[in-house]
């Protein structure tokens, strides 16, 4: 019983946060423009068909914790890497580091998110947990995110993404 009390506890301090983001976060924008494919992972008959230039964006919220760290809702549309839409909604978590007295900040998380692509199970969505990283201001930052290789075999994983979040307010 009080295994099930604490899941069950666990599970409504993530919802109210989850539900706190959504209705007290800032605004944020979002804009997609690069994916790095790792060279060593591809042919380069691949790479040459690779869309690197994956434009997109989203909206989202976020909130700076009590912790000073960022937490984020967001939901994009981008074009995958082979020109394909793709939807991505998620959470994401980022402890975050002032450098020095410049404004400046960097961050390293994750994010977990439901996306959905037409080359991986139709286009139903599926889950994705991947690291999260970002440089800039507390408004505007450089995000990166890293989908790594999913396998010893070459052609899966081992993308860079880019993005840009640029708070609204």
């Amino acid at each position: 019983m009080a295994q099930q009390a604490e899941e069950a506890s666990w599970w409504h301090r993530a919802t109210d946060n989850l539900g706190n983001i959504a209705s007290t976060g800032k605004p944020d924008l979002y804009l997609s423009g690069y994916a790095y494919h790792g060279r060593s992972t591809y042919t380069q008959e691949k790479l040459d068909g690779f869309n690197e230039t994956t434009w997109g964006g989203g909206f989202g919220k976020s909130i700076r914790n009590a912790k000073g760290n960022d937490e984020s809702l967001y939901m994009m549309l981008i074009s995958d890497s082979h020109r394909d839409p793709q939807l991505m909604a998620g959470y994401a978590y980022q402890w975050m580091w002032r450098l020095g007295q410049t404004g400046i900040e960097a961050g390293a998380g994750v994010t977990v998110a439901l996306t959905s692509r037409v080359d991986y199970f139709g286009g139903f969505p599926f889950p994705v947990v991947l690291p999260v990283a970002s440089l800039g201001t507390e408004k505007v930052k450089l995000l990166f995110s890293y989908v790594p290789r999913l396998s010893d075999n070459k052609g899966n994983g081992d993308v860079l993404l880019l993005l840009l979040r640029i708070g609204m307010e």
